[in-house]
């Protein structure tokens, strides 16, 4: 039988090479440990190798196969084990099962009985899944994640996991393995060096599939979101701001009673920023204030006069808000929207106004009508979600 067990792992790895060469790169990067069916019911990974049940895999097809190891490979190439941090392990868990399951069935792959799978999910990140996730939610995933073992009402460790190397006695363990083979939780060390790792494999998976033509949209899009500089947003604001401050000297001749020497001089100049708000039904009240009490930190450090206005299918009528350098820019009360999402009046706005601002600034989740021609002005996308902007600088918010 483990003979069998051995060629159907062969097979799928194989298959996954040939047919799909991004995810069949991945699972190479896993060496497969079997185990005892009392400490591995299924399958799962401490990201160091993927650990299998033989009888669980006995009962899947070729193609179940395929789909639970290029499972295990995902948790490991999009660092699921280093971006829980506060979040309950147990929600956590059910959320990247989510997330990956719908990628997997979109790239053509077919799932054993009892994945995980919610409508509504498809195209999200685990981080926007785990909100959607209750407390007592009774439901499993159906891979074991043993890089995050959480400890137990006695303060330890779960038991190491036994392989079938450790039970003859040929285990020897190395890296986070115990003495006898088998795996260990992460250390903080570890999940920064292994999540760094992973993403060098990531990038080089997806680059040959690519070569190969072989790499489809959404994960072609999944790892572009992924590899993109992952910069607080606030930074790149303020940097992005602080570039169209117009501070500069100035060489012009002083008046005569200055004299004659001409020195160079510091002139500041009133900074014009446009703010724009997506008021449509993706964006929510809490998130528009931090965005806003962003603005008014950086709005002080920059003597910009910054003009707020609102808009969802169509532009608020109470706005728009004008904010000097010395007041506070703050969240108006009469702010409406929830409506449908459309950038075109907001730019129609502006061009009728004459205005062309320093810097237009837009809080938005990019899923809308955009003009079809971009304005003379820098325009900064401040992005909720993963929707593109056909121009402009684009800033990832989550």
């Amino acid at each position: 039988m483990t003979d069998d067990i051995d060629t159907k792992l062969s097979a799928a790895k194989t298959r996954l090479i040939l047919d799909r060469p991004f995810l069949g790169a991945l699972v190479l990067r896993l060496p497969m440990k079997a185990a005892k069916p009392e400490r591995c019911k299924t399958i799962g990974t401490d990201v160091r190798a993927l650990y299998y049940n033989p009888e669980y895999i006995r009962n899947l097809s070729l193609e179940q196969t395929q789909f639970v190891l290029a499972h295990e490979a995902l948790h490991c190439a999009l660092s699921h084990f280093a971006r829980r941090q506060h979040r309950v392990k147990h929600r956590w868990d059910i959320a990247c099962d989510l997330a990956i399951n719908p990628l997997l069935i979109k790239d053509g792959l077919k799932p054993p009985p009892g994945v995980l799978l919610k409508s509504g999910f498809e195209g999200m990140m685990a981080e926007e899944i785990y909100p959607y996730i209750d407390d007592d939610m009774e439901e499993e995933t159906h891979d074991e994640h043993f890089y995050d073992q959480e400890k137990n009402s006695r303060g330890s460790a779960a038991p190491p996991l036994e392989t079938d190397e450790q039970q003859g006695g040929q285990g020897g363990g190395t890296g986070g393995e115990s003495s006898g083979g088998a795996p260990q939780p992460l250390s903080e060390i570890e999940q920064e060096q292994l999540a760094v790792q992973w993403r060098q494999r990531l990038a080089g998976a997806a680059q040959q599939a690519m070569q190969a033509g072989k790499l489809g949209a959404t994960m072609a899009r999944l790892v572009e979101h992924l590899l993109q500089p992952q910069l607080p947003w606030r930074m790149l604001l303020a940097r992005y701001m602080t570039a169209v401050a117009r501070d500069d000297y100035s060489y012009q001749r002083p008046s005569r009673r200055e004299g004659e020497a001409i020195l160079p001089t510091l002139k500041s100049t009133q900074v014009d920023v446009v703010v724009l708000l997506d008021t449509s039904g993706s964006i929510n009240d809490s998130e528009l204030r931090e965005f806003v009490s962003e603005i008014d930190a950086i709005k002080g450090q920059m003597r910009a006069r910054v003009t707020l206005h609102a808009c969802d299918a169509r532009l608020c009528e109470h706005g728009p808000w004008v904010f000097e350098p010395w007041e506070e820019f703050a969240m108006p009360s009469n702010i409406y929207g929830r409506g449908g999402t459309r950038f075109t009046p907001a730019f129609d706005w502006l061009r009728q106004e004459g205005r062309r601002p320093d810097l237009l600034v837009y809080f938005t989740d990019a899923e809308g009508e955009f003009p079809s021609r971009e304005p003379d002005f820098p325009v900064l996308w401040l992005v909720k979600g993963r929707a593109k902007v056909p121009w402009g600088q684009r800033v990832q918010l989550n």
